[in-house]
C-alpha cells in the first residue's frame, strides 16, 4: 500500500543536521521496500486468508512500534500516554482493517489499477480534513480534488462495459486510508507522534488479533519464508523511512513516496502478468497530476504562513 510521509512522521526525532540528499535516497529505497512488501502480499493473500496474513504481519509490526517508541519515549508508560485513548484505538484498528482491504484489492483488482485509485487519497485526505477538521483550502487545491475524481471515473469507467463493480474495493481501501490520516493529524494536535506510533502497532495488533482466529489458515512450510521475508520487509521499509525523515523534511520527501506507484505497478506488470488497459494508465495519471499540484500548494501555503509568522 502507499505509504505517506505525514503517516509515519510520527517517529522523526530532533535532528541537529539536515542532509536532503541523504533523506531522498533513504526514501527511495523505503517505498521500493513498501512496493515489495505489496508484491509479497499479493503473493501471499491469493494462496491463503487474507486476514490470517495480515494478523501475522501486524504482529511483526506491533514489536517494532512498540521497541522503537519506547526507545524513543524512554519507557513503555511514556509512549503510551494519549490525550485520546479511544480516538488512537479507533486509529490502529482502523489501519489493520484497510490493510486487509487493501491486500484484497492486490489479489482481485491488482497491483497496478489498486495504486492508481489509492494516487488520489492525498487528495481525499485535503478533503475530509476541511469537513471533520474545518482546515481551510483555496481553489486551487478544491480544483485538484475535483480532477482527481475525474481520474478515479476514467479508471472506473461507471456506466460502460468496461466497469468492473471489483474495482470499488481499490475505493473502500482509499476511503479507509484517508480516514485514518485524518483521525492522525486530529490526535496529533494533543498527543506525541510517538504516541501514535505505538497505538497504531497496539491497537492494530489487538483488533486484528480478535478477527484473525476466525479464518486462520496454517501456512505451508515452503511459504513460511515468504511470510517471515514479508514481516522482515515492512519493518525495514518503516526504518527507513524513519531514517529519511530524520535527516530530511516531509516536503522535501512527499513527492519521491509516489515512486511506490511506479514501483508496483511494475512488480504488477513483470511479475504477475498484470493486464493494464490504457484507460487506467490516463487516470492514474491525472491523479498523480492532481496529487502533485495540492501538495505543491499546501506546501507553499505553509511557507507563505512561516515568513508571516517570522516576521
Amino acid at each position: 500500500m502507499t505509504h505517506n510521509p505525514d503517516q509515519v512522521v510520527a517517529v522523526k526525532t530532533q535532528h541537529k543536521i539536515l542532509n536532503p540528499k541523504r533523506g531522498i535516497i533513504l526514501m527511495m529505497i523505503a517505498v521500493l521496500f513498501f512496493a515489495a512488501m505489496d508484491g509479497m502480499s499479493k503473493y501471499m493473500g491469493e494462496r491463503y486468508n487474507i486476514i490470517s496474513v495480515v494478523m501475522i504481519r501486524m504482529w511483526f509490526f506491533a514489536l517494532f512500534a512498540v521497541i522503537w517508541s519506547v526507545i524513543k519515549s524512554g519507557g513503555i508508560r511514556a509512549a503510551a500516554r494519549t490525550n485520546h485513548p479511544i480516538l488512537q484505538f479507533v486509529r490502529g484498528g482502523l489501519l489493520s482493517l484497510q490493510i486487509c482491504v487493501v491486500v484484497a484489492s492486490f489479489v482481485i483488482v491488482g497491483l497496478a489499477q489498486t495504486h492508481a485509485i489509492f494516487a488520489c487519497y492525498p487528495l481525499l485526505v485535503v478533503l475530509l480534513s476541511v469537513i471533520f477538521l474545518d482546515e481551510k483550502v483555496g481553489w486551487q487545491r478544491i480544483a485538484a480534488i475535483l480532477m482527481g475524481c475525474v481520474g478515479v471515473l476514467v479508471i472506473l469507467q461507471p456506466g460502460t462495459s468496461v466497469f468492473k463493480a471489483e474495482a470499488l474495493i481499490a475505493v473502500v481501501a482509499t476511503f479507509g486510508f484517508a480516514t485514518y490520516n485524518v483521525l492522525t493529524r486530529y490526535v496529533a494536535k494533543k498527543d506525541d507522534p510517538i504516541t501514535s506510533f505505538f497505538w497504531t502497532g497496539i491497537a492494530g495488533a489487538i483488533v486484528i488479533t480478535f478477527i484473525g482466529p476466525f479464518f486462520w489458515t496454517p501456512i505451508l512450510f515452503h511459504d513460511w519464508g515468504m511470510m517471515i521475508m514479508l514481516c522482515i520487509t515492512a519493518m525495514l521499509a518503516h526504518l527507513l523511512m524513519i531514517m529519511a525523515l530524520d535527516v530530511a523534511e516531509t516536503t522535501t520527501l512527499q513527492p519521491f513516496a509516489l515512486l511506490q506507484i511506479v514501483y508496483s505497478t511494475l512488480i504488477g506488470l513483470i511479475l504477475f502478468q498484470e493486464i493494464v488497459d490504457l484507460h487506467v494508465f490516463i487516470g492514474g495519471g491525472i491523479i498523480i497530476a492532481s496529487g502533485l499540484f495540492a501538495f505543491w500548494r499546501e506546501a507553499k501555503v505553509k511557507q507563505t504562513n512561516q515568513l508571516l509568522m517570522s516576521k
